[in-house]
C-alpha cells in the first residue's frame, strides 16, 4: 500500500519536532527486521529516511545511488545485508540515535 503525501508531510513534521517520536521509528524498523518482518521492517526504514536526512544525503554517505536505495526499501526490494547495515549505521550517526542489541 503506497503512503499519500500528506501521511509523508505528517510523518516528517512530527519526526521535526519530536526526537522521541524520531528515535522510535528507527528502532521499531529495526525490531521489524530482526523480527523476521522484512517488509513492514523497510517500509518504515523508508518512512524514517524520507522523515529525516532524505535518501540524496543518505546516497552521498553510503556511496550507493539514491534510486537504488529507494528501490532497496521498497516493498519488492532485496538490499544485500552489508547494505542494510550501512544504511543503519549512518542514519544512526547522521540522527543522533544510537541503537544496541539485547538478548531477550
Amino acid at each position: 500500500m503506497a503512503l499519500t503525501k500528506d501521511f509523508r508531510q505528517t510523518v516528517k513534521a512530527r519526526a521535526d519536532r519530536d526526537a522521541a517520536f524520531r528515535a522510535e521509528l528507527l528502532v521499531e524498523a529495526v525490531n521489524l527486521l530482526l523480527a523476521g518482518d522484512i517488509t513492514t521492517g523497510k517500509s518504515l526504514l523508508r518512512t524514517y529516511v524520507n522523515a529525516t536526512i532524505g535518501f540524496e544525503s543518505l546516497a552521498d554517505d553510503v556511496g550507493i545511488p539514491s534510486k537504488s536505495l529507494m528501490r532497496m526499501l521498497s516493498e519488492k526490494g532485496n538490499p544485500r545485508a552489508e547494505h542494510l547495515f550501512a544504511i543503519i549505521r549512518v542514519l544512526q550517526s547522521k540522527t543522533g540515535v544510537s541503537l544496541e542489541a539485547n538478548a531477550a
